[in-house]
């Protein structure tokens, strides 16, 4: 029997090993701007401070990649209320297409490797799993 704390390590790089994977195969954006859109879309808008600690990057990193989503019109830049001395970020429609385009690509690529791949237990097994990683992840965020 493997002891907890190795397979707690197997999961962390097996699921690691997957989201990369999948990025790799099927994204249609960078990873940094991927994700930073995928922090407006689910959270609103955010200062390039507020991006930078949840990414956990550098300020001057995220500026670089807030620079390019505006250059790219799937952001944009409106002041702040709550802080004359900062702007908000904000994901534009056309942002919200591109990370819809990027998310449906990352699930087809999915869908292709279950189909392919996996018996009909095995994808009964994974629909728990999806289920008990969820748990998990708001376990870990809580």
């Amino acid at each position: 029997m493997i002891e907890s704390s190795e397979w707690a390590e197997q999961l962390r790089r097996s699921v690691g090993d997957f989201v990369r994977a999948t990025r790799a195969s099927a994204d249609t954006l960078p990873d940094a701007q991927a994700a930073t859109l995928g922090y407006l879309d689910r959270e609103g808008p955010a200062t390039i401070a507020e991006l930078a600690r949840k990414r956990n990057v550098r300020h001057q990193s995220m500026r670089v990649t807030v620079d390019d989503l505006e250059r790219a019109e799937l952001v944009d830049r409106t002041p702040n209320p709550d802080d004359k001395r900062s702007l908000l970020i904000t994901i534009t429609d056309p942002g919200r297409a591109a990370l819809g385009q990027a998310r449906a690509g990352r699930a087809s690529t999915i869908d292709a490797a279950i189909a392919e791949e996996l018996t009909a237990e095995e994808r009964r097994d994974l629909q728990r799993l999806s289920s008990i990683l969820d748990r998990l992840t708001a376990a870990i965020t809580r």
